[in-house]
């Protein structure tokens, strides 16, 4: 997905597993980050950041300003939103399946990126639409930030399917 087809149909399997990961840390620093940082983080070599990070300028999900560091564009903040709510929904169900938080949590990092958009919004759907989640990784554990499923928040850029 490029810059000028951001309107696409989303539906939430576009992204590799590590790049959702590196969006939603993106999401939680909420500001320019430098690729050492990333580096560090996800313990990989800075080239292997450089190559992703160029990816995902490509594909319109962040900025990247050489030698200053990469933040989230709108669009990639919407993204990332999706992903951590996405997370938060497929750990909360795992709890509800006797899984203790941190075994949802682990499980929900394995298979998130292969769980769509379309079957997250009706998870949310069926489960009342929670606003408590029983997440442990995120800074934000325990709040959902919706009000309602996440096509009707972002019509314009994650279409309803």
């Amino acid at each position: 997905m490029t810059e000028n087809n951001k309107n696409e149909e989303i539906t939430g399997l576009e992204l590799s597993p590590r790049k959702v990961s590196y969006l939603k840390f993106l999401l939680e620093k909420n500001t320019t980050v430098r690729t050492t940082e990333i580096s560090e983080e996800f313990e990989v070599d800075p080239s292997t950041v450089t190559k992703l990070v160029a990816e995902l300028a490509e594909e319109g999900f962040i900025d990247h300003i050489p030698y200053r560091g990469v933040k989230l564009t709108n669009f990639g903040k919407t993204y990332a939103e999706f992903c951590l709510k996405r997370h938060q929904i497929l750990s909360l169900m795992f709890s509800h399946y006797g899984l203790t938080p941190e075994e949802s949590c682990g499980e929900t990092s394995r298979i998130e990126t292969f769980v769509s958009k379309k079957a997250i919004d009706r998870m949310c759907s069926s489960m009342g639409h929670p606003t408590i989640s029983c997440c442990v990784k995120s800074n934000e554990a325990r709040q959902i930030n919706h009000d309602s499923c996440f096509h009707e928040k972002h019509p314009n850029i994650i279409k309803k399917l």
